[in-house]
């Protein structure tokens, strides 16, 4: 089916997609649309990446460029005026940003999570939307909140006393609310929890001075003195998993079609489509300069002729390409099983994560190897290859895709031992009793609460049966 081939006259010889590759059914005209805006976009988000890691926040012109593409409305639902795109859609237009700018990147996988905070009370969600016409940047932000180490939450009269400091809370300086990982009294539900701050709630600490993803704004946040979050702007993590399902009878479109774990899986797939972007970046570049350049020691008039330089671009192509048939496959079957009323099984879940962990690592390992490549003049912080190989691996170091972790989890399933309990594949469910814990007299689960699948205490914990349901 000729006609149903990618055409590749408009894109970058970097994201070329493989010989043939027919396009996905998943991928809808409003996804193609942002990524054919923000395509045209990348020569601006290059120039400003720089400018962006100076500030430790992503420049205004980049920003806007993403606003006025919708990519902030991508999982904003239907009813808000939103996008609601599915899965595909969004690795399709979080890859084209990252193919100029990691930090951009980052930013639309910070967008993509507002679509979690629809989880919350209905009047924490109105207080969300009533922002979302005319805002530029994300609306809301998490920081700590499946972290080991949180803020503090007190239960009082009408809701909770919270104060603390929260790591990584990227796109801070933009959003006028965010999330934040509490811990509390057992005696009031699973003792880990969520709290919506306002953004004169808390104080953001200029900590924020690092070698990759720069531009991201992830700065700490803290409340020294503790601060007042109503009822209905917590949340018990324990309800998460019952309340991400739920999102499906409330609002419509592609992007709240899919299960809870499902939903889950969506976040790490926007993360890792921030390297597959970054590695087709890298290529992009490599390919640009290469023809421009002549080699050091040899008698080769560029570098774009050296069979050294041939046999790196190809392996590099390969990396990149073996990383998008996961990536991309995973984004479609996603989707796929939407459309067919199916959810992800707990051990799917691992699998899956995994799988993109390792896919995430192939492109770090594809840009490096360009970077060795093309030799000392990517050391140059105006040359974008240096910056994508510190952004990958910055990228690569987070808790949810160090692939060691998450080879850990799968490889214990496969041995027959019990699974350490985890949200999603690639999350800890950290409302999971310590080893000995013994609930409160009189404790209750949440109404209506129902433990994930295949979820279990952690090894040394008092039998199932004594622990209170998660």
């Amino acid at each position: 089916m000729v006609a149903n081939l990618q055409a590749p006259d408009d894109l970058s010889r970097g994201s070329l997609p493989p010989v043939g590759r027919p396009a996905s059914p998943h991928l809808s005209e409003a996804g193609k649309s942002i990524s054919e805006k923000i395509r045209a976009g990348i020569p601006l988000l290059r120039s400003k990446a720089r400018e962006s890691e100076e500030l430790t926040w992503l420049e205004t012109e980049s920003m806007q460029l993403l606003h006025e593409a919708g990519v902030f409305k991508m999982t904003m639902p239907l009813e808000w005026g939103g996008l609601a795109l599915g899965a595909r859609d969004i690795v399709e237009v979080i890859a084209t940003i990252s193919e100029g700018d990691g930090s951009a990147g980052w930013m639309a996988f910070v967008g993509v999570g507002l679509r979690n905070a629809l989880m919350l009370d209905e009047r924490a969600v109105e207080e969300i939307a009533a922002n979302a016409v005319d805002h530029v940047g994300p609306l809301i932000v998490g920081a700590s909140v499946f972290a080991t180490s949180v803020g503090d939450g007190r239960k009082v009269d009408g809701g909770w006393m919270v104060k603390g400091r929260w790591a990584f809370g990227s796109g801070c300086r933009f959003a006028p609310f965010a999330l934040v990982g509490i811990e509390f009294d057992r005696e009031h539900g699973s003792g880990r929890g969520v709290a919506v701050l306002t953004s004169d709630q808390y104080d953001i600490i200029d900590d924020w001075h690092v070698m990759g993803l720069c531009g991201t704004s992830s700065n700490g946040l803290k409340v020294e003195d503790e601060t007042f979050v109503p009822d209905y702007r917590f949340l018990d993590l324990a309800e998460v998993p019952r309340r991400l399902d739920g999102l499906r009878e409330t609002f419509s479109g592609a992007a709240f079609s899919q299960s809870g774990p499902a939903l889950l899986l969506v976040v790490t797939l926007s993360n890792v489509a921030i390297t597959l972007g970054m590695a087709r970046g890298a290529l992009d570049c490599f390919l640009e300069q290469a023809p421009k350049r002549k080699p050091f020691n040899l008698p080769y008039p560029t570098v774009a002729e050296m069979p050294t330089v041939h046999v790196a671009i190809g392996r590099a192509r390969a990396m990149i390409n073996m990383a998008a048939a996961v990536i991309e496959g995973a984004a479609d079957d996603i989707d796929g099983r939407a459309i067919a009323g199916l959810s992800v099984g707990f051990e799917e879940e691992s699998e899956i994560t995994l799988g993109l962990a390792y896919a995430s690592v192939l492109c770090e390992q594809a840009i490096e190897l360009l970077q060795r490549t093309m030799g000392s003049s990517t050391a140059a912080l105006s040359n974008p290859i240096q910056r994508f190989a510190r952004d990958a691996r910055v990228l690569n170091s987070h808790g949810a895709l160090r692939i060691d972790p998450q080879a850990e989890i799968t490889g214990r399933r496969l041995c027959g031992l019990q699974p350490f309990p985890m949200m999603g594949g690639a999350l800890p469910d950290v409302t999971a009793p310590p080893p000995g814990f013994a609930p409160p007299p009189g404790f209750a689960p949440p109404p209506g609460f129902t433990p994930p699948p295949g979820a279990v205490p952690p090894p040394g914990a008092v039998p199932p049966q004594a622990l209170p349901p998660r």
